[in-house]
């Protein structure tokens, strides 16, 4: 099994490692503060911004912040998700429109305001984290689904919109990862079975596993690829 990792920390130090300059953003700021001092330690240029992907107002003061002091923003990696468990039947309307505003309202709140930048300049990249549940739907997770069927389909308008300015959008697509969200079920021995079972890599994925496609889709490789999702699951779509 390997080590439980946060995947905006693993895409961080990934895109670090290839040559960015990183800035991690946060709600939490002892763990923000962690974070980089860790990238730090690496030798790799990183530093935060601590604000709520779901403010509005929140987005644009601290983005503008960044834009003055560090330069332009060239590549957005929307991460921020949260995961909320319930019978649909029994979801309170709170917790819904929680999942939704984290999972999905940030995407576009953040978007948006970086979009400018990549206009005017007309360049950009734009990575959103879908999941396998943009595709597929399981018990008890219907807001989280909702959310990155959301995102998957944000994810392709905002590339159609915003091609002809050279701004390329594209979504990666995580299957089962060893990640603290994932504790749980990793240490369910009947979800464990089921789920190396049902993948045809017999496994649970590396978060490390993601960095290839995220430095791709960061890169002039991929200047005419824009709305597509590339699913990293280990064939869990391919299989039936």
């Amino acid at each position: 099994m390997p080590s439980l990792f946060d995947l905006g920390l693993v895409l961080a130090r990934g895109l670090g490692q290839a040559g960015a300059r990183v800035v991690l953003n946060g709600r939490n700021a002892e763990a923000l503060r962690a974070a980089v001092e860790a990238l730090t330690a690496e030798g790799i240029r990183a530093t935060g911004s601590l604000f709520d992907v779901t403010d509005r107002d929140a987005v644009a003061r601290e983005i503008s912040a960044l834009e003055s002091g560090l330069g332009p923003i060239d590549i957005l990696v929307n991460n921020a998700g949260i995961q909320r468990r319930a019978p649909l039947v029994e979801m309170d309307e709170a917790t819904w429109r929680e999942v939704l505003d984290v999972n999905l309202t940030g995407v576009f709140l953040v978007s948006q305001r970086v979009a400018r930048g990549m206009l005017a300049r007309r360049r950009g990249k734009i990575i959103n984290l879908c999941s396998l549940l943009s595709e597929v739907g399981r018990p008890t997770i219907a807001p989280y689904t909702a959310s990155k069927g959301g995102v998957k389909l944000l994810t392709r308008a905002m590339a159609v919109e915003w091609a002809r300015e050279n701004v390329q959008v594209n979504g990666i697509g995580p299957g089962y990862f060893a990640t603290e969200m994932n504790t749980a079920l990793m240490e369910n021995a009947e979800f464990d079975r089921w789920l190396k079972q049902r993948t045809p890599a017999g496994r649970w994925g590396d978060p490390q596993e993601l960095v290839g496609a995220a430095v791709f889709l960061a890169s002039q490789a991929s200047s005419f690829i824009t709305g597509q999702i590339i699913y990293v699951d280990g064939g869990v779509l391919a299989s039936l």
